[in-house]
């Protein structure tokens, strides 16, 4: 049984806070419509809502929904020729293979973290964000994703230990919560740069 069979015969609920969507949603709609193209404004608040909702949910369960990871990876690669209008094919061919090989990279860490420590450290909801990641950020953006949800993740672990709080080397930590805000913020300023 997967964690969202787990979560469901569990009594976990994998949807949204509908406040949180709704107040958060806005606010990534406004700020994209006010200052991106339309067919780009549109893109980012989709994928601004989708990624609101996978970081509540995954900060409240510790799982990513396959309503968000899903998606999110067939939402980047249906945008991908949207974005690029010049060369839609290969927008969205790249697409794909920039979502596998991230994906791949993620589930080689996932693996490589299994085998040295004995246990999960990595669920595959990361890994399918990871998909997503890829399916919407240019090569050279990835790592910045990454790069950007791992700080604030550490941010956060190190403003709990000020706060008297323990981590431990088997501490869960929701890192779909800090990865998905991370797409959406270096998705939107690629664009805005771009």
């Amino acid at each position: 049984m997967c964690a969202a069979e787990d979560a469901i015969t569990s009594g976990e609920d994998l949807r949204p806070n509908l406040a949180v969507l709704l107040s958060a949603g806005s606010a990534v709609a406004l700020i994209s419509t006010l200052s991106l193209a339309l067919p780009v404004a549109i893109a980012s608040s989709l994928l601004g809502a989708l990624m609101i909702a996978g970081a509540e949910v995954d900060a409240r369960t510790y799982l990513l929904p396959d309503t968000v990871t899903w998606g999110g990876i067939t939402l980047g690669i249906l945008s991908a020729p949207v974005l690029n209008p010049f060369e839609p094919w290969l927008s969205a061919g790249a697409a794909v293979a920039r979502a596998a090989c991230t994906a791949l990279a993620l589930v080689l860490l996932r693996w490589g973290y299994g085998w040295l420590r004995s246990r999960e450290g990595l669920g595959f909801g990361d890994v399918k964000l990871a998909a997503a990641v890829g399916a919407w950020l240019p090569l050279a953006c990835i790592p910045f994703c990454f790069a950007l949800a791992t700080c604030a993740a550490l941010v956060t672990v190190m403003l709990g230990r000020l706060r008297g709080e323990s981590f431990d080397a088997t501490a869960k930590l929701p890192f779909g919560a800090f990865l998905c805000p991370a797409l959406w913020l270096v998705f939107y300023a690629c664009e805005l740069t771009g």
